[in-house]
């Protein structure tokens, strides 16, 4: 447990630090969140903090992670340096949805598959591998659907960051909690400044390396001697905030004859909160609350029978279900 303290701290510290340099930096770049209809922030705003959580995450891996496991480390690697070039990319020049979700992602999925991370709960190896690709896809881009507020996307991976450390440490996977911790303390030190009133946003390098990263380190938590009937739900219930969100606004999009991926808007999760009387905090931290919940069930699963993890299941999509259709009742959008 010291090293993971010692990974978290360390990315923590350089994120902190790197953070201010990144703020000045995006501005003599062009990298800028210009206001607009679709947006709630009201004056131009600096995007490259998604650079100072990649570089404190892979610098305090290099500086304090175990060599050992270093094949694996340089594929997820590999793979979330895709995605974050693809962000920095669309941040600075723009770049088409479709290019992101139909080839930048499934290329960083099939990195992680060549190096044998993947899904193994499933009886034949193409389900396995189509799941894995699903799952990275999905995740990878609902982190970034979910920047739509000040210090949201960045706390509810640190909460995810934190309980995938834990899950780790519980099961005894070094990897896993290197990958974790690390998150972990970029992300804490990315919201020093990013928390509402921001003065930095992680732009899409940001959301889509933390996301890549959280859905590879689902892929790869492991609990030994316990069910995988069971098991893959954990991974699910840790990033189920994410998940909603984005179910949310495809639903959402897709009844009002819109292109879910062309036509973004004020109707997440968090904006819905808000309309319901909210403030901006309030949402934020709500949302925080309900994946720190997620969480606790997470856990709770690990020691959980076939009959319990399903009913556990059950109740959490039926509430989600619930929520979805009181949520796409608000009005004032």
């Amino acid at each position: 447990m010291t090293n993971y303290m010692l990974i978290l701290v360390t990315a923590l510290l350089f994120a902190i630090g790197v953070t201010p340099l990144a703020r000045r930096l995006a501005p003599r770049l062009g990298v800028m969140d210009r206001p607009s209809a679709r947006k709630i922030h009201t004056k131009a705003m600096p995007r490259l903090g998604g650079v100072a959580i990649y570089l404190a995450f892979i610098l305090a891996l290099l500086l304090c992670g175990d060599r050992h496991y270093i094949s694996q480390l340089v594929s997820i690697l590999l793979g979330a340096t895709l995605v974050s070039f693809c962000g920095i990319w669309d941040d600075r020049w723009g770049m088409r949805p479709l290019f992101k979700l139909g080839i930048g992602q499934p290329l960083a999925a099939l990195i992680l598959i060549a190096s044998d991370i993947r899904v193994s709960f499933l009886p034949y190896p193409i389900l396995n591998i189509l799941v894995t690709i699903i799952w990275v896809v999905g995740i990878t881009s609902a982190l970034n659907l979910l920047d739509n507020m000040d210090g949201l996307s960045a706390g509810v991976a640190t909460v995810a960051s934190a309980f995938f450390l834990l899950l780790a440490a519980m099961s005894g996977q070094y990897l896993v909690g290197s990958l974790a911790a690390a998150l972990l303390g970029a992300c804490l030190g990315f919201i020093f400044y990013n928390f509402n009133p921001a003065s930095i946003f992680m732009g899409d390098t940001g959301s889509l390396f933390i996301g890549f990263i959280l859905a590879a380190v689902g892929i790869k938590l492991r609990f030994p001697g316990r069910m995988n009937i069971v098991t893959w739900m954990i991974p699910v219930l840790v990033l189920g905030v994410p998940i909603f969100d984005t179910t949310l606004v495809v639903v959402s999009r897709l009844r009002r004859g819109l292109n879910p991926t062309t036509h973004p808007g004020k109707d997440h999760f968090s904006h819905r909160l808000v309309a319901l009387g909210l403030s901006q905090r309030e949402a934020v931290m709500a949302i925080y609350l309900i994946c720190g919940a997620l969480g606790v069930l997470a856990l709770f699963l690990t020691q959980a029978s076939i009959a319990e993890g399903y009913v556990i299941g059950a109740v959490v999509i039926l509430v989600g279900l619930f929520g979805l259709w009181k949520l796409e009742r608000v009005k004032g959008l």
